[in-house]
């Protein structure tokens, strides 16, 4: 247990992970500030895929992690009802038909542990999974996980904050890049770029790909994998696929109001870099991203591109989230991962427990931020 107790939290960042880290503190009664670089959402959760899974091969840490995750969602669908931000229709997935295809022994494995998985040959596909085109799908076939789902991240965070400020919880947009305040080796605050300061007992590093570089500030390590993500939402369309599709050459995600969300690994390989830090998108590459998408869907359709968001996708350097509280600097947490979405919900309440309580909860011993310190 902790030896203080914790009565205010500031939190920097408000996507995912920040805004429902803030909402378990504020249910557990503390008083949180949460600041953010803008509006929220504006970094990787508004432009993540979103996929609710748990699926190929994983340490079974993060497997129980990620499954966790997706039971929460379900907690929250069945107390809200139907919403059109959320849903669980299955995800669908194939490789591609060479020697790298491992779709049987992604298959094999997700039996082993009990996850929901169907191992569809082309012909069947297209009688189980609504949507799609089967003469996309190679000779080894696909996987069909019924139990997985999508969510869309902004939505679940405007629900996700109306709760928070319901309860009293002060969220400060548009202020500039925020900064932790450490003293005398503890955090005990944070202060905006115009320097305005945040004083608390505790504070949550939230922000996504800033993550590593904003604890290198205060001496400590965590590596970085982050590279840059490409996700591209078309106009709406009349379409029947519900499920979510990763294929090898696009990954599609229904959203809200009946248009697809696009992305895949080629595309973002295409994005430009440029000096100032900013990011160009070729007029080929989006247009690859709806013709990839086009032929895995079942009639073909032509799909127009809506809009498209681009920018740092986080992954640290060893793929594992990062959660918890940094060894070196008491008070001072960081929340630091890849799949936001699965993991949005069930991180915020773990962290909040270990904010709150003091306790390191088991669930995230295996993503402790000093394990990268070791290797220093």
């Amino acid at each position: 247990m902790r030896e203080t107790s914790i009565t205010s939290v500031v939190i920097i960042g408000a996507g995912i992970f920040g805004v429902s880290s803030a909402v378990q503190l504020v249910r557990r009664g503390v008083s949180v500030t949460l600041l953010n670089d803008g509006p929220v959402a504006n970094g990787a959760s508004g432009r993540s895929l979103s996929w609710l899974n748990s699926s190929r091969m994983r340490s079974d840490a993060y497997h129980r992690l990620r499954m966790a995750g997706i039971d929460r969602y379900r907690t929250l669908a069945a107390r809200l009802g139907p919403v059109e931000w959320l849903s669980f229709e299955g995800g669908l997935t194939w490789d591609a038909d060479d020697a790298a295809n491992e779709i049987d022994a992604a298959y094999r494995h997700e039996i082993s542990l009990a996850y929901d998985a169907e191992h569809l040959s082309a012909g069947a596909v297209e009688g189980r999974v609504a949507g799609v085109d089967a003469r996309m799908v190679t000779q080894q076939g696909a996987i069909f996980n019924p139990g997985e789902g999508w969510v869309d991240l902004p939505s679940l965070i405007k629900v996700l904050l109306d709760e928070f400020t319901g309860r009293g919880g002060v969220v400060v947009t548009d202020a500039g890049a925020a900064r932790v305040v450490v003293e005398n080796g503890r955090a005990v605050g944070a202060a905006t770029a115009s320097g305005t300061m945040f004083s608390a007992d505790a504070v949550l590093l939230a922000t996504g790909p800033s993550v590593p570089a904003m604890v290198a500030e205060a001496g400590q390590q965590i590596d970085d994998d982050t590279p840059v993500s490409l996700l591209v939402t078309t106009k709406p369309i009349a379409h029947p696929l519900k499920a979510v599709l990763n294929t090898p050459r696009v990954a599609i995600r229904p959203t809200p109001g009946g248009a697809f969300a696009l992305d895949a690994g080629w595309s973002e390989e295409e994005v430009e870099r440029h000096p100032d830090g900013s990011f160009g998108v070729r007029q080929q590459t989006v247009d690859g991203l709806l013709d990839e998408a086009s032929k895995v869907l079942a009639g073909n359709p032509t799909l127009e591109c809506a809009s498209y968001g681009v920018g740092k996708k986080p992954i640290p350097g060893d793929g594992d989230p990062v959660f918890g509280e940094l060894q070196a600097i008491s008070g001072y947490f960081v929340a630091f991962s890849h799949s936001g979405a699965t993991l949005g919900l069930i991180a915020g309440e773990l962290l909040a427990h270990e904010i709150v309580t003091g306790e390191r909860h088991p669930m995230l011993a295996d993503f402790r931020p000093e394990r990268f310190a070791r290797k220093v």
